[in-house]
């Protein structure tokens, strides 16, 4: 553990100070995690139609990761994150002062600024380290941004009982501390020509192992995010105060922040399939145990696995994607995965709201099957690439 420390020291200083930024932007990112519930409970929206607006943001996030990296090519990458940040503020501020139709279409513009400066945040920290360290680096972003989780949920539970709006407004501010951060500290970029797209169709179908990785990768990312996108909801209808919730998603986080980074470190010499099947089989688990138990209990309990599993797999699968790339196409492989990565934020919502109102106890059983699929597939995929290994070796 204390070369695990020391290996944090050694990270370039401006990246550490973006790391903190992380941290504080995401002690205020509760607007997306108390979305639908804030449709439902203060504007009146059935959980269908909390889900639908909530699925458009969802669309926007997709949009803007698969185009952030584009912008920050051939503007920089800190001019994109700066840019995306200062937009998502902005759509913050305006959610609870728009007319409810227009929700959707706000959520759908917040979506695309906050997806946007996804990319572009990575890029920073893929080209600070080497890629050896690729995997290290990852989780230890990952580890800045859930170390405010701990923080935000609770504090937007205790907002959300007083004034729903103050959760968009400590969003919009937090989001501004990181774009100062990030404007003061990170060098100015160098404007890049983004190569033809093409290719990178070309190179996917020459390793069809990636295309199998990002189709699980979305199965289990629509099946992951009903944490946030119904399991509310299901505790609302239970009886659970928003703070129980609130609480809940900061334990996780500080599990994920203790544990994951060195558990990057340790497992790093394991094949990235097999530790990326165990952890989405693990998501899995954790749905099986909410369908059989359906209140608080039973979310405590899949919380556990599920974020079990995310510590396995989501780590592991974005630096195996990267170390999947050609040369030059590292960022367009990490692009294709982050838009992978996050397609639950519009299809957990509608799918998920729209199960949950009409067969609400049919919900958690499917969602685990989905997983347990998933990771058994990957696993197998990774035994046939075991083999081919040992074939080409012999």
């Amino acid at each position: 553990m204390r070369g695990y420390w020391r290996r944090i020291g050694e990270l370039p200083g401006w990246l550490k100070a973006v790391m903190a930024g992380q941290l504080i932007s995401s002690a205020g990112s509760l607007a997306w995690i108390y979305l639908t519930l804030y449709l439902v409970q203060d504007r009146g929206m059935s959980a269908q139609q909390a889900g639908l607006a909530a699925s458009a943001y969802g669309v926007g996030l997709l949009f803007g990761n698969l185009s952030g990296g584009w912008f920050g090519d051939r503007f920089g990458l800190r001019t994109a994150a700066v840019g995306s940040q200062l937009a998502w503020a902005a759509a913050c501020l305006a959610m609870p002062v728009v007319p409810t139709v227009a929700l959707p279409a706000l959520a759908a513009v917040a979506g695309l600024c906050g997806g946007a400066s996804r990319p572009n945040l990575s890029g920073l920290v893929a080209t600070a380290l080497p890629a050896e360290r690729r995997r290290e680096g990852i989780a230890l972003s990952r580890s800045a941004s859930n170390a405010g989780f701990t923080i935000g949920p609770p504090l937007g539970g205790l907002l959300a009982a007083y004034d729903f709006s103050l959760v968009f407004v400590i969003d919009a501010v937090s989001s501004l501390v990181l774009a100062a951060v990030v404007w003061r500290y990170v060098p100015a970029g160098v404007r890049t020509a983004a190569a033809a797209a093409s290719g990178v169709w070309r190179a996917l179908l020459r390793d069809r192992s990636v295309l199998v990785l990002l189709g699980a990768i979305v199965v289990v990312d629509t099946v992951y995010r009903q944490l946030y996108a119904t399991v509310p909801l299901l505790l609302h209808d239970a009886g659970s105060p928003a703070v129980a919730y609130g609480v809940l998603i900061g334990l996780s986080s500080v599990i994920i922040v203790v544990l994951e980074a060195p558990l990057a470190v340790h497992l790093r010499g394991h094949h990235a399939l097999r530790v990326i099947a165990v952890g989405v089989m693990l998501v899995g688990l954790g749905y099986a145990a909410l369908g059989v138990w359906p209140v608080l209990g039973g979310a405590v309990v899949a919380a556990a696995f599920i974020t079990a599993g995310e510590m396995l797999y989501k780590p592991t699968a974005t630096a195996h994607v990267a170390d999947a790339a050609p040369e030059g196409m590292v960022g367009r492989f990490s692009s294709l995965y982050a838009a992978a990565s996050i397609s639950g934020m519009f299809l957990a919502p509608a799918i998920g709201g729209t199960v949950y109102e009409h067969a609400p106890h049919a919900l958690y059983p499917a969602a685990a099957l989905l997983a347990l699929t998933a990771g058994a597939l990957l696993y197998a995929r990774r035994d046939r690439a075991v083999l081919a290994q040992v074939s080409d070796s012999t």
